[in-house]
């Protein structure tokens, strides 16, 4: 039988808050071989991510993969590691205290916002943790994935359930599934891509994203069609005609048929055809990470101008710029509609009253507040 985690900290007569839960994949804790051979552990194992038998799966994952390749991720971290350590946890960071600075600009209620990773820290048991100490009552799920995938948003999920079992009372709960065709999300980008390309565009932009296994968009995952809808959508606030702009998959992971074309077989196809110059940018990555600092800017770089290309450029992801995070605030501040500490009516003083209420309450019934 399930049993709820104790919570010492609950007061009958504790400020309630909407809580935001903000999610991003994770990172491993140092760019080392024994750092990546935990985290990879954990990423690899989720069931959503790999869709294997799973003792076939633990054969091949601890048999061969977590042998050789912490290694040589290892090595991959290091060439983009920072004073700050990983670039997408800083990143994910101030995200979350711009975050919250937008929101408490908007919102009357108190709003707390807390950082959780999938895979690695700060974990998301550890985020709803602070979130139920804050007093979260309502809480809103933002996993920072504009476009939706069983692999990224349901896997989030899986996980903010698997903690929720534990609590005793379960707040109010809503999940952001995706933004992909947001407006704000949108024309942020559109902005970065204009202001990354102004004066010398490449001959060709490339929209580049996450890849999946082809066998996910025949079983009905939507992520396929949600990242050309992106950039076909973005491709239009630019103005840009049908053979000046593409859309590919990068990170190919085992011998199975991805989504395609794959990103470095393109680049590599347009260098020889004589395309010169080209600008990448990655609409799927909320923050910039291993993924677009190493194998965008770094090892596509090196292949684009091998194969002939001059001027290749990687437009940084959105991060922590003023749109995204405008963009972010109006995203949530939508999907929490109807709760008290966003509406315009909120009223301090009478949640300070109901407060008080629930203390004379509990001390009638002899219950410690």
């Amino acid at each position: 039988m399930m049993q709820a985690t104790p919570f010492p900290c609950f007061s009958h007569d504790q400020p309630t808050c909407t809580g935001v839960l903000l999610a991003n994949l994770g990172t491993p804790d140092a760019p080392t071989p024994a750092a990546l051979r935990r985290y990879l552990a954990e990423f690899l194992w989720d069931p959503r991510v790999v869709e294997l038998p799973r003792p076939l799966w633990w054969l091949i994952l601890h048999g061969v993969i977590l042998r050789i390749r912490p290694a040589r991720s290892a090595r991959k971290y290091q060439a983009i590691w920072t004073e700050d350590g990983s670039p997408l946890l800083a990143i994910s960071r101030r995200q979350t205290t711009a975050v919250a600075t937008a929101l408490r600009q908007r919102c009357l209620g108190p709003v707390q916002v807390a950082l959780g990773m999938r895979y690695g820290n700060p974990s998301i048991a550890s985020a709803l943790a602070e979130l139920r100490e804050a007093g979260a009552r309502r809480l809103l799920v933002v996993p920072l994935y504009p476009q939706y995938s069983a692999a990224t948003v349901a896997s989030t999920f899986d996980a903010v359930a698997a903690e929720l079992r534990c609590w005793r009372w379960l707040p109010d709960l809503r999940l952001i599934s995706h933004y992909h065709d947001d407006p704000a999300y949108l024309d942020a980008l559109a902005a970065s891509i204009r202001a990354a390309r102004a004066g010398q565009p490449g001959e060709r932009l490339l929209f580049s994203f996450h890849g999946l296994p082809k066998r996910t968009l025949l079983a009905g995952d939507p992520y396929h069609c949600e990242c050309h809808k992106t950039a076909r959508l973005v491709a239009e606030r630019l103005g840009l005609q049908a053979d000046q702009w593409a859309v590919a998959f990068q990170s190919r992971f085992g011998r199975a048929e991805w989504l395609q074309p794959y990103t470095s077989a393109l680049l590599a196809g347009w260098a020889k055809s004589g395309v010169k110059s080209v600008d990448v940018v990655c609409p799927g990555f909320a923050a910039d990470c291993l993924e677009t600092l190493e194998e965008i800017a770094l090892e596509n770089r090196e292949a684009f101008l091998a194969a002939g290309g001059e001027h290749y450029r990687y437009i940084p992801a959105l991060n922590d710029a003023p749109a995204h995070i405008e963009a972010l605030a109006r995203l949530i501040v939508r999907h929490a509609a109807g709760w008290p500490e966003l509406d315009s009516d909120y009223d301090p003083a009478a949640a300070a009253a109901e407060r008080v209420a629930r203390r004379t309450h509990a001390l009638a019934l002899g219950v410690r507040v």
